[in-house]
């Protein structure tokens, strides 16, 4: 098996490397946040990902991962280097490379042997070449030193799984060796059937990045859909179930609601977005200021729903949120539809009670004046409006029955379409679903 290092220990960089290891190579991480290194070190993942923690313990606990805040130390160990830090929203919208081109200039002046560095960051168009460029000009290796890029494509909630055996492996490369180097890595889920797509470097940065375009384009499509039917007094489920039934369409992620959220997929639809600016192509600048201008609508959409249905004004009403979090099975709030809906909420004076399974304290951070509950029941206390803004499985399974002995009045607005409307109906409350008569 490989020896191979992983760059930065976020999200990204701490499940592929504790994936590497599970795959059976021996991995060295690095991070220059000592915070990180030392929880890492520990067993301790400073997120929330279903099946991550355990995984990370047992690979610690077999000695096939180690951390360290030593560049010297990384460049001597691996053979194949995994660029995995984050490129955030700039001021423009465009992304942020400035810890790409830290840890690239970090690491170079170190290696001083043949080796393949593997970027797996989402990034505009041509930074690959840039960044091969810049390492090639301090290396002691110099041309010995390759680089290939690997996007990823992990789902929050779903990462490990994502990581061990993804749907397919993209790869963009300039040599035969670097695409043997890359094949070895992944050897297991290439054997097990996993597909291999490999490309020119310019081909494998833009597949990250139109992979998301398309699927924030799908779900704001949906949501457009639902605008359409509010005006005309349709349903949107029946709609999306018979669009999803044509096979050049299908029925994933046409889910109407509250809009899509998180670290990547709208910094990514704006940071492509400029992209298309800088290359001219103004079609597809006017496509994804549309998408964008959808989804962030639909937050402005439940707001108006809910100051139409708590009388006309929001000023005074005690409303409980259930779920802050971006998405179900994560603590990530980053961009969240949820939070964002909570701001305005509170700027329009509502008193707002919060639950959260897992992303309360995340939430908390960034908003500490709101009030956080430790139950779903202890939030809808006296509300007189209840949200439903992340679709967690533990709020599928409320009774809307015993819930309603502690609210106000009985008026729920489903922003995320996933509760039984039927149920929560006989139990006496008013529901309000988006897209819905």
């Amino acid at each position: 098996m490989s020896r191979v290092t992983v760059i930065g220990t976020g999200y990204l960089g701490l499940t592929h490397a504790v994936c590497l290891a599970d795959l059976g190579h021996q991995v060295l991480a690095i991070d220059v946040d000592q915070d990180k290194i030392t929880k890492a070190a520990k067993g301790e993942a400073p997120f929330f990902e279903p099946g991550l923690e355990p995984l990370l313990r047992k690979n610690l606990d077999a000695g096939r991962l180690r951390f360290t805040m030593s560049f010297p130390e990384v460049a001597e160990f691996g053979e194949v280097h995994f660029l995995c830090v984050g490129t955030p929203e700039g001021e423009c919208g465009q992304a942020d490379l400035s810890f790409v081109e830290a840890a690239a200039d970090a690491l170079a002046p170190h290696l001083t042997a043949e080796c393949l560095i593997v970027g797996k960051s989402t990034v505009p168009v041509g930074t690959a070449r840039r960044v091969m460029s810049r390492i090639r000009a301090t290396a002691p290796a110099g041309q010995r030193v390759e680089l290939a890029w690997n996007p990823e494509f992990l789902r929050e909630g779903f990462a490990v799984q994502d990581s061990l055996a993804p749907d397919r492996i993209v790869v963009g490369v300039t040599s035969l060796r670097a695409e043997a180097l890359v094949r070895e890595v992944y050897a297991a889920p290439l054997a097990a059937g996993v597909p291999l797509l490999v490309m020119d470097l310019e081909t494998a940065e833009l597949v990250k990045v139109a992979a998301n375009a398309f699927l924030a384009t799908k779900i704001s499509f949906i949501n457009g859909m639902a605008e359409i039917c509010e005006a005309a007094g349709a349903d949107v489920m029946p709609l999306a179930e018979a669009l999803g039934y044509d096979a050049r369409i299908g029925r994933r992620f046409l889910s109407p609601g509250l809009g899509f959220g998180g670290g990547c997929l709208p910094k990514d639809v704006r940071a492509f977005r400029a992209t298309a600016a800088d290359l001219g192509v103004d079609s597809v600048v006017s496509l994804l200021t549309a998408v964008d201008a959808i989804n962030q609508g639909r937050r402005d959409r439940v707001i108006a729903l809910a100051r139409a249905v708590a009388g006309g004004t929001l000023a005074g009403t005690r409303v409980a949120v259930l779920g802050v979090a971006f998405k179900p099975n994560s603590d990530d709030v980053r961009d969240s539809p949820s939070l964002a809906v909570c701001d305005r909420l509170t700027a329009e004076g509502a008193a707002v009670s919060v639950h959260d399974p897992v992303a309360m304290p995340n939430a908390a951070r960034k908003r500490p004046d709101l009030a956080y509950a430790p139950s779903v029941f202890a939030a809808a206390q006296g509300a007189e409006l209840v949200l439903h803004l992340t679709e967690w499985s533990d709020y599928q399974a409320i009774d809307p029955a015993a819930l309603a002995g502690v609210v106000a009045r009985r008026v729920i607005i489903d922003a995320r379409g996933t509760l039984d409307a039927g149920l929560w109906s006989d139990a006496g409350w008013s529901v309000h679903i988006l897209g819905r008569p």
